[in-house]
């Protein structure tokens, strides 16, 4: 078991209020023992929590949970959304320059956990795997994940390869000026969820950003779904956490 896996344990835990605010927590040893690990995986399981605030590690009284039961604040629903008005990532500083690369394209199958996205266990998926840097240091990856199906579609007399399934070093193909990406591509997106929380990173993430796995980051979780309820794509970024995330609302 990896220290990754047991700040989800111990996570979920606290979110469902089996560790109430100001548990004492086992000791590194106890833990390690708890899960079959050795002590360091132990204290590096605590270190993430600790950095998520989740809990705190003192001198003499150990490690004690800081955080209440998970509770979702849930900011409305606003339509139509003006797409035109989102950014990528951008530098926060004038002179940064930033730049984007696909560096991953494959199919494969859809894990148990991305059910909740509206991925069903071993569906047939599409991911695609970008890495952008601001002077050349990464500092963001973003994961799009779409059900084969969806990524196979081609925009209307296009003959060549589906856009979405273009591979590393492929031509970029975008839609002509002024026309949303969904609505080149053909697809009916009814409305779009956004999850912000921040977590250990995933494995590839870290790998990209060059971080020791397991670093917090900001994760997002955008999931695109038709009028019927059927997921279209799922977007996840991540990036560390002194970046921003940013939304206005105007009314």
């Amino acid at each position: 078991m990896t220290a990754n896996a047991i700040v989800t344990d111990i996570r979920a835990g606290i979110a469902a209020g089996q560790y109430r605010y100001g548990t004492r927590l086992p000791s590194v040893r106890d833990l390690a023992e708890q899960y079959g690990v050795s002590q360091q995986t132990a204290a590096a399981a605590y270190a993430v929590l600790a950095a998520l605030g989740l809990t705190r590690t003192a001198a003499g009284s150990g490690t004690t949970v800081t955080a209440g039961p998970a509770a979702d604040a849930y900011l409305g629903t606003y339509s139509p959304p003006d797409l035109a008005q989102g950014k990528a990532w951008t530098p926060s500083v004038p002179e940064g320059a930033a730049t984007e690369e696909t560096y991953l394209v494959r199919q494969s199958t859809a894990p148990a956990e991305w059910a909740n996205w509206g991925l069903p266990e071993a569906s047939s998926v599409v991911e695609r795997h970008r890495v952008r840097r601001i002077d050349d240091v990464p500092v963001q990856h973003k994961l799009t994940v779409l059900p084969y199906e969806v990524a196979n579609r081609r925009p209307e007399g296009h003959e060549g390869l589906p856009p979405m399934l273009a591979p590393v070093g492929a031509p970029p193909l975008k839609p002509p000026h002024g026309v949303r990406v969904a609505d080149w591509l053909g697809w009916d997106v009814a409305r779009t969820t956004c999850q912000i929380t921040a977590d250990p990173m995933p494995a590839a993430a870290s790998t990209a950003l060059g971080m020791p796995e397991g670093s917090p980051g900001f994760q997002i979780v955008s999931i695109a779904k038709t009028a019927d309820g059927s997921t279209l794509y799922v977007t996840v970024t991540t990036a560390p956490l002194h970046h921003r995330v940013t939304m206005e609302i105007q009314g």
